[in-house]
């Protein structure tokens, strides 16, 4: 299957633009898991449990995993198992690197462990994220305006053509999506540019990030970022739904959480004005 056409069905199936952010931080686990023989597994094993029902994606931010050494990795391995076949499954790597890196870091994620995108610095240029377009059934998303205060420093540097840094990348995303698998990170803090991007891109998938622990306005973010099908986004809240309780009765709060945001986008992607 094509990549666009599974994250559509993602999307479908789930009736779901929320995607979930599983970034596992010993020091803001419940304390109750640290009784057990693998807090970190316990811990996003019960997230995925309590969330899979209302999610279209899971992104796994792998300096994460990565900070935890081989069990990390193990621990990765494993989760990416319990995702629900039809949800799309996203690597949060942020990588681009010269040809013969990306070639490595493409058959890491695509081939080793079977995510289903990953996300790219565009920086390096086209030959940087060449190896994971390549492949029709896998895709990426390139960082674009993101949603961290230090954004600004580079993305919103004014070229000699008149346009902001960004919108080059753009601009170049749109003339490389030849095997329609190229998305966007569009960061849910930069709402009131997300209008225009979403013109500027045409129909190609977001990934925006943003909502929640960082502050990004939800209504705004979807009636701005979606599609003509009221679709075409993902919106990833992580921290604001994983560590929505610390108590021992946590997982019953990260549902009711996920719900909620659940309920919110849909409200809100299905009642745009017209």
């Amino acid at each position: 299957m094509k990549y666009n056409q599974k994250l559509n069905q993602a999307i479908l199936t789930s009736n779901s633009l929320l995607c979930i952010g599983v970034d596992p931080d010993f020091n803001k686990l419940p304390m109750h898991l640290m009784e057990s023989p693998d807090p970190i597994l316990t811990f996003c094993k019960d997230i995925i449990e309590s969330t899979k029902d209302v999610a279209a994606a899971y992104k796994f931010n792998i300096a994460f995993f990565e900070s935890l050494g081989e069990m990390g990795w193990q621990t990765l391995r494993e989760l990416l198992t319990l995702i629900p076949p039809h949800v799309l499954s996203i690597a949060d790597a942020k990588v681009g690197d010269i040809g013969n890196s990306s070639e490595k870091y493409a058959e890491t994620f695509f081939d080793e462990y079977q995510f289903d995108c990953v996300t790219v610095a565009p920086y390096m240029g086209f030959d940087s994220i060449e190896p994971f377009i390549r492949r029709e059934d896998k895709g990426i998303f390139l960082l674009a305006l993101t949603s961290n205060p230090g954004s600004a420093d580079f993305q919103r540097l004014k070229l000699e053509n008149g346009k902001y840094l960004y919108q080059e990348v753009i601009d170049k995303a749109v003339s490389w999506n030849k095997n329609d698998n190229i998305g966007l990170v569009t960061g849910a803090t930069q709402a009131p540019d997300l209008k225009a991007i979403r013109q500027q891109a045409g129909e190609m998938p977001f990934l925006v990030p943003g909502i929640g622990a960082q502050g990004g306005d939800l209504e705004a973010t979807i009636r701005n970022s979606v599609n003509r099908q009221s679709r075409g986004a993902l919106i990833n809240v992580g921290r604001d739904i994983i560590y929505s309780s610390s108590e021992e009765n946590y997982k019953r709060i990260v549902n009711q959480k996920a719900t909620e945001y659940f309920e919110k986008i849909n409200k809100f992607r299905f009642t745009l004005s017209v």
